[in-house]
């Protein structure tokens, strides 16, 4: 009994147990920088001379978000402020944690603060999932500067985040990190003997190297986990990784997709812009990633129906008919047969001639009757199927279009002249444009005397 009172406990902060933890963590967790030299990416803010460096560097860091997609660097680079600045880090995750949990953290650092003068970065992952509540919580902490807010996000923060506490933050957009920072950082990886591989003799083949920097869509976290994967496994002494290694240890990446969310707006936006402006390769892949994040193909074709009339319009009327057959064939089909057809549509209208002269004229025209420019109509024109109208002059003079040569005769629709539909020189609108000017021609021709057929 005396020898274990007179036990020491365990030092969990030892050496030892600070190894076994980096153990057990993924190389990923390993390898994150420690300093700003180490940290890999995000030159368009982190670089010399950018905002966020000279921040740091005038030690005048207010609270910041992250906004990016995954493995692009922003917990990685929270850890590397909080380093830099010897602030007191404590992060949180917004789907694990309440507001019990968050107010507590509030007071410990302010109490912290008060004793002895440190300051506390609070970085709160995943941010857009703490609701309203949760975030007000956060706000007086962090208008007074007694806590440094960190909060990542993969959702657009001007729909995620309050607005109060959105305005007192500094917003960082991180991006997709190229394939030779993806590189960079495997041959780090693979060269650290500490933190990473470096004590596993290993030859990477090149074309297994670019393909993990291709195939991890700029996500370090996941090219370098999979580079774990494949070492790791691997049988043989020295490990020979090869393409074949880098094509198995990878994971079919889970698409940031929320059918409510920020990424379903951009993809779709990505889309129509592609179709618009007549790259149906862009066009095919954009529907691909919408079909494989499971959106609904009912919400892909009525868009196409919307494209097919707003910038295809009279430049090719088949456009319109191919769209609401898609349509129809989605409703008819179900998936996955009506890919076929969607694909159809959408490489047809992206290779189709464009003009949007119909969308700007019934924009110009709603402008008018909107602002007050409405006209009145001429009493020719005016319903005469009913008793009274003759009394009234309603229907008196209009002239029948098809007793008159080439169906038209020339009469006025509007009691002023206003133009609105003005036809392109591209596709059918040429000839529709001919035409136009052909009657417009015979209206001259009958102002000035002459009154030829049209």
């Amino acid at each position: 009994m005396s020898q274990s009172r007179d036990k020491k406990p365990a030092d969990l902060f030892s050496p030892v147990h600070e190894a076994n933890l980096r153990k057990a963590q993924p190389l990923a967790a390993r390898m994150r920088p420690r300093d700003l030299d180490e940290f890999v990416g995000q030159e368009h803010f982190l670089g010399p001379g950018k905002l966020l460096r000279r921040l740091l560097l005038a030690d005048r860091l207010g609270s910041l978000l992250f906004y990016g997609p995954p493995g692009s660097g922003k917990t990685a680079l929270a850890h590397v402020i909080a380093h830099h600045t010897q602030c007191r880090f404590v992060p949180l995750n917004a789907t694990a944690s309440g507001t019990k949990e968050v107010r507590e953290t509030l007071s410990e650092a302010r109490q912290g603060l008060e004793e002895t003068g440190q300051r506390t970065i609070l970085f709160v992952d995943e941010l857009h999932r703490f609701n309203r509540a949760q975030q007000d919580v956060l706000l007086p902490d962090v208008e007074e500067g007694r806590v440094v807010l960190i909060g990542a996000t993969t959702q657009n923060p001007f729909f995620a985040v309050n607005s109060p506490l959105l305005s007192r933050s500094r917003i960082f957009a991180f991006e997709t990190l190229g394939r030779e920072a993806i590189k960079t950082l495997l041959r780090r990886a693979l060269a650290d003997a500490e933190r990473g591989l470096g004590s596993i003799a290993v030859h990477m083949n090149e074309d297994a190297l670019d393909f993990l920097a291709e195939a991890c869509d700029g996500d370090a976290r996941r090219a370098l986990n999979a580079l774990e994967v494949g070492v790791l496994s691997a049988e043989t002494s020295p490990v020979e990784f090869t393409r074949e290694i880098a094509q198995e240890s990878i994971q079919r990446k889970a698409l940031d997709y929320d059918g409510t969310g920020d990424a379903h707006y951009d993809v779709a936006s990505a889309f129509i812009k592609s179709m618009r402006g007549s790259d149906p390769d862009a066009a095919i892949y954009w529907l691909a990633r919408m079909l494989e994040s499971g959106e609904d193909p009912r919400f892909i074709a009525r868009r196409m129906v919307i494209l097919a009339s707003e910038d295809v319009g009279n430049a090719d009327p088949q456009a319109l008919v191919l769209a609401a057959a898609a349509l129809q064939a989605v409703e008819f089909l179900g998936l996955p047969e009506c890919q076929l057809p969607l694909a159809q549509a959408v490489t047809y209208l992206a290779s189709a001639p464009k003009s949007n002269a119909a969308t700007l004229a019934i924009g110009k025209a709603r402008d008018d009757v909107r602002s007050g420019r409405t006209l009145a109509v001429p009493k020719h024109l005016r319903d005469s199927h009913y008793q009274g109208a003759a009394q009234l002059g309603h229907g008196e003079g209009y002239e029948y279009s098809h007793d008159h040569p080439g169906a038209w005769v020339d009469q006025a629709y509007l009691p002023e002249a206003r133009r609105y539909y003005e036809p392109t020189d591209r596709g059918f609108e040429v000839e529709i444009r001919k035409r136009l000017e052909a009657l417009q021609t015979s209206r001259d021709r009958k102002g000035a005397g002459d009154n030829p057929a049209p």
